[in-house]
């Protein structure tokens, strides 16, 4: 049975985290914030830009505003799933999404070890932020090219598992102090339509998706660089196409139909109890069909995307035949407890068929 939570994350602060992953919650310098990025209330908070240690890699991080938003598509839309409905009323809290997906750029910095290298070139004494930061487990070296010779600088990272993209918002969480996490099914969908009520982020009018969106109809080849299409009303970048993104929930084909349609449900979150399906949203260049990228469309994992992983079935890091799957990370104004954390599974768990 796979377990359900429908429950709103304790308020913490972040010193309630300092033990186990916060090396000095207080030493901006260190961590390389920017003012901006401090905030205890809503109206404090604003788009900042995120400094990488020891590199010249940053990114962008875009406040969403809290509130209230009908999660699923009508009836009446137009190709609309079997498994985006019946709608349900749902209650996000405010938080930060990144501007863009991950990049290789910000990825390989974790995956290739590339800030212990550089901070080991400069001569950097290690500090007690590195070692937390070095003591989060980095992917095995991969077997081949993982861009598939689709570029590499500004373009999004794919073809992780979710483990992956989790352990990264782990290491990411270590290294700048704040609390970072993949963004629920729930989250995703509000940040993508970004108030707005219709099939797209932009309207209904699929005709309309090659301003806003990398899909097969603009880009077979493969993605594209992060950030050159319209962004949406909330100013994120592709969210639909270009690459499908990693959420935290199982995927529950009758997810929708567990909740009461006359309640408000605060964080609605399908906690991962098996290794597939899980769910990614989105859509991206790989698909034909423009429905596949609209703001309530769902798709989930298969273990064929692994189908080439020369490690079966003990690898934990690459879906090498997912080049079409990313990830971009949130930050939640209130950091969630370390209970909560273990709670609701947002820690990178990894599946019992996967230990070696």
């Amino acid at each position: 049975m796979l377990a359900i939570a429908v429950v709103c994350l304790g308020v913490a602060t972040s010193s309630s985290l300092s033990g186990r992953l916060f090396a000095g919650e207080g030493d901006d310098e260190k961590y390389l914030r920017s003012p901006d990025s401090i905030a205890t209330t809503e109206a404090e908070m604003k788009p900042y830009t995120q400094k990488l240690r020891d590199t010249e890699i940053s990114f962008d991080m875009v406040p969403i505003p809290g509130g209230t938003f009908l999660m699923g598509s009508p009836p009446d839309e137009p190709n609309r799933g079997e498994d985006e409905g019946p709608q349900i009323r749902v209650k996000v809290d405010p938080f930060w999404m990144g501007k863009h997906e991950v990049t290789w750029d910000e990825y390989d910095t974790w995956r290739l070890e590339l800030d212990k290298r550089l901070r080991q070139f400069a001569g950097r004494e290690t500090d007690n932020i590195d070692k937390i930061a070095d003591a989060v487990t980095r992917p095995t070296p991969e077997y081949t090219d993982m861009t598939f010779g689709m570029g590499h600088d500004g373009y999004p990272a794919i073809s992780m598992t979710q483990l992956a993209a989790k352990m990264y918002c782990q290491w990411l969480t270590a290294k700048t102090g704040q609390y970072y996490r993949l963004p629920t099914e729930a989250e995703w969908e509000y940040a993508c339509r970004a108030g707005t009520t219709t099939a797209y982020s932009f309207g209904d009018d699929p005709e309309k998706l090659d301003e806003y969106a990398w899909w097969y109809g603009n880009s077979p080849e493969g993605y594209q660089k992060v950030g050159l299409k319209k962004p949406n009303p909330w100013g994120l970048y592709d969210m639909h196409g270009n690459v499908a993104e990693w959420c935290l929930d199982q995927y529950l084909p009758d997810f929708y139909s567990r909740f009461d349609a006359d309640k408000v449900h605060a964080f609605p979150l399908a906690i991962p109890t098996e290794l597939y399906p899980r769910v990614a949203r989105g859509g991206s260049w790989y698909d034909e069909e423009p429905e596949l990228l609209r703001s309530a469309a769902r798709a989930k994992s298969d273990p064929d995307w692994k189908i080439q992983d020369p490690q079966l079935p003990q690898s934990m890091w690459y879906h090498t035949d997912a080049e079409f799957v990313g990830f971009r990370v949130v930050r939640p104004l209130n950091p969630p407890s370390e209970e909560d954390i273990k709670k609701h599974v947002l820690f990178p768990d990894i599946p019992e068929e996967l230990i070696k």
